[in-house]
């Protein structure tokens, strides 16, 4: 705990001057040659044509805002915020940056990389999803700790990571921007590996929208097994359930005891449904 607080303080006392004035003395020029990506980069695909678009803006107004790096053992830079500017300012033709150089350790200067990315909102839904969860992993935060660092509710985070239990094949069309995350919260409902995948195939090849998407699970649930029309009351109390506690909520009346299925998908979701329930009267 007390390594996590110190990782988030860095964190902040770095960017709190995110505007980084060219009279901040902290800035200096560096060889593009001395500069190297950081292998641990949390974005993994670069889009060349908004790469163009910004090394066009790089070629009339030059790098506005500087690179973060950090000194290597070996006299290089590595780059712990900015790659996208480092990459542009190479397509454009400089051969030198402004950067602000800062001493991290490996893991800071993880814990930055991820968090600038995060806060950008310019990662695609599973490098996001991986992200988080390389925060809560490596630096033992929990679910609400990263939407206060990324200014997103924890609801939001929650779902992203649902985005995880998808099937690789699956994930890489989300990676391709073939299917919205729309889609994927819908197939998360469906059981079958095999079904899910066919769906997707089906969305991602006929540009199917998210509610035809919901017309087809809801077919293929009725060909599973005969929908039971369920009492009104039950219906009103799921929804008010789901309202309250955040999340899927389920009740299968039967005919001696009727269940409630409360969906979560970590310990988390867990404890935060059992403090609802403990505080709701």
């Amino acid at each position: 705990m007390a390594k996590r607080g110190v990782l988030n303080q860095r964190f902040n006392s770095i960017f709190d001057d995110n505007s980084f004035d060219e009279d901040d003395e902290g800035v200096s020029t560096l060889k593009l040659t001395d500069i190297e990506p950081n292998k641990s980069q949390p974005r993994k695909n670069f889009d060349i044509t908004a790469l163009n678009t910004l090394a066009d803006s790089i070629r009339q107004n030059g790098v506005i805002q500087p690179l973060l790096v950090r000194s290597m053992p070996d006299g290089t830079y590595q780059i712990v915020a900015g790659e996208r500017r480092w990459r542009a300012a190479k397509m454009a033709g400089l051969t030198e940056v402004p950067v602000l150089v800062k001493e991290l350790t490996d893991l800071q200067a993880q814990q930055i990389a991820l968090i600038e990315n995060l806060q950008r909102e310019n990662l695609n839904p599973i490098e996001e999803a991986n992200g988080y969860k390389e925060l809560m992993d490596k630096f033992g935060m929990t679910q609400e700790e990263v939407a206060r660092v990324v200014g997103k509710a924890r609801s939001s985070i929650a779902n992203s990571l649902r985005l995880l239990n998808l099937p690789p094949i699956i994930a890489e069309m989300v990676s391709n921007n073939e299917l919205s995350t729309g889609h994927c919260k819908v197939l998360l409902g469906v059981s079958e590996t095999k079904d899910m995948v066919e769906l997707a195939h089906k969305a991602a090849s006929k540009d199917v929208s998210v509610r035809e998407m919901e017309r087809m699970v809801k077919a293929l649930d009725k060909k599973e097994k005969p929908e039971k029309k369920k009492d009104t009351f039950y219906t009103e109390a799921e929804i008010s359930l789901a309202k309250a506690l955040e999340t899927n909520v389920s009740i299968v009346p039967g005919k001696k005891k009727s269940t409630i299925q409360i969906e979560f998908y970590t310990d988390e979701d867990l404890t935060d449904i059992v403090n609802r329930l403990a505080n709701s009267k």
